[in-house]
């Protein structure tokens, strides 16, 4: 541009209109696209940087500073950059929004220079609109250094004014952006507010950041730094995690994949949290803070970690504040996985007493690793707790305490026979909570020899002593009185003997019992065409049964009684104990049941009572 041109420029700068529709764009920006007004500082450290950046990779030894400072509702933002030409500032504004076909038709070297540094140079300022009604750029080229400095005005009407100024104006290359702020928005652009977010967003960048005399940057990041023990660097760790988290952690991870340039750490969490929490992290792309909610950084099995992670490979979304779903991300979620089965799998191999304690507070994640993962299985069948009727065991003591592993895929069932099934020494897990039943499934494919059988009343009442034919004969009469009774709740009555002597009776039922149960009852309530349909799914399935102990002396008095009406009483106050000792929800007619027999036998005790 000749010195007449640059003259004209100044003594009369011309109007220009942006080629989008400005407050719809601030309105995405603001509304749909950032989830807070607080992107505009990390928008205007990425263009700082970024120029920096291009810079340095024309000429190494540029300084490399970017200083923010902040007043009175105003804030400018100063870089050692590239800079801009007037030709650059026209041609970055004017191609804002436009297709990448429509780019593809600038020259060769303003495409290089908006794909090396300033791709989102436009769109960022644009951002600022969310918190200032006034944009100021004055920038000057550290590539065209005879180029008079520039500078750049635009407000939120959708205007703005181009114009080049003095060479004093800015005697060194670079760019400073001045932001005026809107109304209702001046608590963004104060001291406190913009180092606050500066240190959030730009703690790990590599160059000398300030806000004021304040340091922004803190290098290098925790993970790196050296550390005179593992002690000291795990200690260091968890008052990071402290720090940016708000908890103390059970343990630290490091996290590195070197071809993905990935730096970080994962912090265990102290407390147990549900696996279909959706786990959220903190990374960092080049430095820069991309988002603190990541959701699909690992794998949902690893739900009881938080990590934070510096990247240069990931590829963030328009937004910049969350990660774009490729086959690079998910190559990193699987090697970022394989980390932390590292770290399981060599706690049980050298540190048993942290895997106990990691264990005991997320067994689960690790449940819902091994049942996809057979190496890990392998690893933790000595370590992961499961309920059984010889106690807290791991898979591995259990099954070497018992030729077959029984087990029950429901904590009803568990309930129902885990007293009877450890007195007859039947040793049985429990498989109702998350992933149990599945890892007992697999356990012979990592335990080659071992016997799983799913424990089921058949197999119940076979461990179940039978009674003397004769004694049962004698008690023909109880015992149709007693199956009389129950007969309309579906229930069948059996007489055995077992221990423990204390258990009277035992109430048995399996899945498919309860299923025809079930549809039973909704047969008796519904209309005759449902009646009809439900009638047609009748099953030929096992009903459930009360198991009356012919050692138990109640069960010994009560078969003596005469009184068929009072059998019956006492056969539903059996079954409604037998019941709650299971720990079974009750149906109404369940409940009905119990409060009649409770009735029943207290008006038998008053009668006899008086009649005395």
């Amino acid at each position: 541009m000749d010195s007449q041109t640059s003259q004209s420029s100044q003594a009369s700068p011309s109007p220009h209109t942006f080629q989008v529709d400005l407050r719809g764009l601030v309105d995405l920006l603001s509304h749909h696209l950032y989830s807070s007004p607080k992107v505009y500082l990390r928008e205007l450290l990425q263009n700082a940087v970024d120029a920096i950046t291009a810079r340095r990779a024309e000429q190494p030894d540029a300084p490399a500073r970017v200083r923010l400072h902040a007043q009175e509702g105003t804030l400018r933002v100063e870089d050692s950059g590239v800079g801009l030409t007037e030709a650059d500032v026209h041609t970055l504004l004017a191609t804002i929004g436009r297709s990448s076909k429509r780019a593809g038709e600038l020259q060769d070297g303003l495409q290089e220079v908006r794909s090396d540094f300033l791709g989102q140079f436009g769109i960022g300022l644009l951002a600022c609109f969310v918190v200032a009604e006034r944009i100021r750029v004055v920038s000057r080229s550290a590539r065209t250094p005879e180029a008079a400095p520039v500078e750049w005005t635009a407000s939120d009407d959708g205007s703005y004014t181009v114009r080049t100024l003095p060479h004093e104006a800015r005697p060194e290359p670079g760019t400073t952006v001045h932001l005026t702020a809107r109304p209702g928005a001046a608590e963004w652009l104060t001291p406190e507010r913009v180092l606050t977010l500066a240190r959030d967003f730009g703690a790990l960048l590599p160059y000398d950041v300030r806000v004021g005399d304040e340091a922004v940057t803190d290098l290098p990041a925790p993970w790196d730094r050296p550390y005179p023990s593992p002690a000291t660097r795990r200690v260091a760790l968890a008052r990071h995690c402290h720090d940016l988290f708000g908890f103390t952690p059970l343990d630290s991870i490091e996290l590195t994949v070197p071809l993905a340039g990935i730096r970080g750490v994962a912090y265990v969490l102290p407390s147990a949290v549900s696996p279909a929490t959706r786990a959220t992290h903190r990374v960092h792309l080049k430095g820069m803070l991309l988002t603190e909610r990541a959701e699909q950084l690992l794998p949902d099995w690893a739900f009881f970690v938080r990590c934070v992670l510096d990247t240069d490979s990931l590829r963030p979304t328009a937004s910049r504040e969350s990660l774009y779903e490729d086959e690079t991300l998910a190559a990193v979620r699987e090697a970022l996985g394989e980390r932390i089965r590292s770290w399981l799998t060599g706690l049980a191999a050298g540190d048993p007493e942290r895997l106990a304690a990691f264990l005991s507070v997320h067994h689960l994640g690790v449940k819902s690793l091994a049942r996809h993962d057979k190496d890990m299985l392998r690893t933790m069948l000595p370590w992961l707790p499961f309920e059984t009727t010889d106690g807290q065991l791991s898979l591995e003591e259990f099954a070497q305490r018992h030729p077959v592993v029984h087990f029950t895929r429901t904590v009803e069932e568990y309930r129902q026979v885990a007293p009877i099934a450890s007195a007859q020494g039947v040793g049985v897990v429990n498989g109702g909570y998350t992933y149990d039943s599945d890892l007992v499934e697999a356990l012979p494919s990592v335990r080659p020899g071992t016997v799983v059988a799913e424990l089921d009343t058949d197999t119940v009442t076979a461990h179940l002593d039978a009674v003397d034919p004769a004694d049962e004969l004698a008690l023909s009469g109880f015992l149709a009185a007693a199956r009389a009774r129950l007969d309309p709740l579906g229930c069948d009555v059996a007489l055995r003997a077992f221990r423990p002597l204390s258990v009277p009776a035992l109430h048995l039922d399996d899945r498919s019992a309860r299923h025809e149960q079930a549809r039973a009852e909704a047969e008796a309530q519904a209309d005759d065409l449902w009646a009809g349909i439900l009638g047609s799914l009748r099953g030929s399935a096992p009903r459930a049964r009360l198991v009356l102990n012919h050692l138990n002396p109640l069960i010994r008095r009560i078969s003596s009684l005469g009184d068929p009406e009072l059998i019956g009483t006492a056969t539903e106050s059996l079954y409604g104990q037998a019941l709650l000792m299971a720990q079974r929800p009750l149906r109404a007619a369940d409940s009905a049941l119990l409060n009649r027999a409770f009735m029943g036998l207290l008006e038998w005790a008053t009668n006899g009572e008086e009649g005395r």
